[in-house]
């Protein structure tokens, strides 16, 4: 058995459900070829910390939990000189990377297509001196993630991000913006903006993907939504988020490789679905196929 791997696991995501595949799981690990170093997170950071520490010693990360266990492994993953591959099993309430990616939902299938599928290059991105799997955002929704309750999350799955999100939407603060992408500048007042690579935000497909989104395209995709001034304005907006068509100029929404962001106060970002710390001036960029992650072979252009 020459392969090793690290396994990360969140014992806690999505209503615990590892707890009941975790042996099938490093069964079909170890029926793979690999010598299997397990360890559930103990709080938060300690899936960052296990790969900082481990990462260099194996051929493999595994893990599973959700978007923001997800977030501290590939970040560690970032970080360490090494190239160490990436495996993912998801089992949070929303799981935006793995459905943008089509891993199975089920635990054992993905774990199958870890050991059996190959290795494929995705992009990540860089938000000044962090790093985003799939979201970084600013704004209504954004902090919904990191204030719900962790067992509403896990009773409602990604109904329980909307139902928090709509209790706002009468209370909305908005910022003023200077943005800079693709050689232009422009500002506004926003309710709202993301920089995605991601097929699927909050659990809601394509929400973003008024035109094609690839994974390895070294671009992200840029939607913002400005204030609206009453409430015709409103229904417009959620009209065109819901029916994902883009009829609006209250949302403007691009592909970009870089993008600089600029407010007049410090505001909360988003990154992954986690608090990503207050930030006046935001530089995100593209790191084009900073990750490779193993892949059932029909997954990756589902």
């Amino acid at each position: 058995m020459d392969k090793k791997m690290l396994f990360v696991f969140n014992p806690c995501s999505g209503k615990g459900q590892i707890k009941t595949k975790l042996l099938e799981i490093i069964d079909i690990f170890v029926k793979g070829g690999y010598e299997v170093l397990v360890h559930p997170t103990q709080e938060p950071q300690d899936g960052y910390r296990q790969v900082k520490k481990f990462a260099q010693d194996v051929d493999l990360v595994v893990c599973s939990g959700g978007d923001g266990t997800l977030d501290e492994v590939v970040t560690a993953l970032m970080e360490v000189e090494k190239e160490v591959p990436l495996g993912y099993i998801p089992a949070g309430s929303t799981n935006d990377f793995a459905n943008s990616l089509s891993i199975p939902k089920d635990m054992a299938q993905a774990a199958r297509a870890i050991v059996e599928g190959k290795c494929y290059s995705c992009d990540v991105g860089s938000f000044n001196e962090d790093t985003f799997v799939y979201v970084a955002a600013f704004g209504i929704f954004t902090d919904v993630s990191y204030q719900t309750d962790q067992n509403l999350k896990n009773l409602l799955g990604h109904l329980a991000y909307v139902l928090e999100g709509t209790k706002r939407i009468f209370n909305v603060k908005t910022y003023h913006m200077k943005v800079t992408s693709n050689g232009e500048t422009f500002e506004d007042d926003y309710i709202y903006g993301m920089v995605s690579n991601s097929r699927s935000v909050g659990g809601f497909k394509n929400l973003t993907a008024k035109r094609d989104v690839q994974m390895d395209d070294g671009l992200l995709e840029v939607t913002l939504i400005k204030r609206p001034r009453n409430p015709l304005e409103l229904n417009e907006i959620l009209v065109a988020l819901v029916t994902r068509v883009d009829n609006t100029d209250l949302i403007e929404s691009f592909k970009t490789d870089h993008i600089v962001m600029e407010a007049e106060e410090e505001i909360s970002w988003t990154l992954d679905g986690e608090f990503g710390g207050n930030h006046r001036i935001a530089r995100i960029e593209a790191r084009k196929h900073a990750m490779k992650i193993f892949l059932k072979e029909d997954q990756k252009d589902e």
